[in-house]
């Protein structure tokens, strides 16, 4: 096989999920998949924000996008969004990106149990639970020459004691996520599928924006001085999903300006 750039870094053609894409990362590597030429379904709980997210995703082509809305804290949404995609992609679906997530901050001493129900629902349930029901059509679409790709998203709050950027349930969901890739990259690697996780530091998001005066102290602890940008982690994503990051698996990538270090 001849290599390039093209055939290299591709994800050209190939049909990606990203949940929680209307907003925030989720966003950002939706939008740079579209860009790079994947056909990408955006999953977002509000119908009316994730449909004119996919609509201004799509003018960024040449790719195309489309959006769904569940909830995937529910075992019946996540469910019926497996039916749903079996129906209309019969082929199956060659990437999953396990991006969409919630927090709950309150101090310790008196955190409410719905708070830790609600972040561990959709954080680490919904994730496991979403990613058994679309094996089978991540196991269709896969070949010997291109594997199917999961990225979960966790985030550097998994290892980081930072009170300012992960309360204990979100710290904890997301450390459950990185050892859940390494499990999950070891079953399903007989299904020529690679399951790899992704754990940004400071991107300018809707849920960072809750702690937003604290953006200016992560900076100055980071060695790179700035925070993370669209292009930052939809490369890696790209990376990750293209024929460049076929030999990777299980693995958990920071990126986070060397914050972490």
């Amino acid at each position: 096989m001849s290599i390039s750039l093209q055939t290299l870094f591709t994800i050209d053609g190939r049909t990606a999920l990203v949940t929680g894409g209307n907003d925030g990362i989720g966003k950002m590597i939706a939008s740079v998949f579209v860009r790079c030429g994947a056909k990408v379904i955006i999953v977002g709980r509000k119908e009316e924000k994730t449909l004119a997210a996919a609509a201004e995703l799509a003018r960024q082509g040449p790719g195309q996008c489309r959006g769904i809305a569940a909830d995937l804290s529910a075992l019946e949404d996540i469910r019926h969004l497996a039916a749903t995609l079996a129906d209309q992609h019969p082929e199956g679906i060659d990437i999953l990106i396990n991006n969409a997530g919630t927090t709950w901050g309150a101090p310790i001493e008196d955190f409410p149990e719905k708070g830790w129900d609600k972040v561990m629902d959709l954080n680490l349930k919904g994730s496991f639970y979403l990613t058994e029901a679309l094996i089978p059509l991540l196991a269709k679409a896969a070949s010997d020459e291109n594997w199917s790709r999961i990225i979960n998203i966790s985030s550097v709050g998994a290892r980081l004691l930072d009170k300012d950027i992960a309360s204990p349930p979100y710290a904890a969901s997301k450390a459950g996520i990185e050892q859940l890739t390494r499990i999950l990259a070891a079953e399903h690697a007989r299904e020529k599928i690679t399951v790899n996780c992704i754990a940004p530091g400071w991107f300018p998001t809707a849920l960072t924006a809750t702690v937003d005066w604290a953006a200016e102290q992560w900076r100055a602890k980071t060695p790179l001085k700035r925070l993370g940008t669209m292009e930052d982690i939809g490369g890696l994503a790209v990376f990750l999903c293209s024929p460049a990051g076929a030999y990777i698996t299980g693995q958990v990538i920071d990126i986070d300006g060397g914050r972490s270090l």
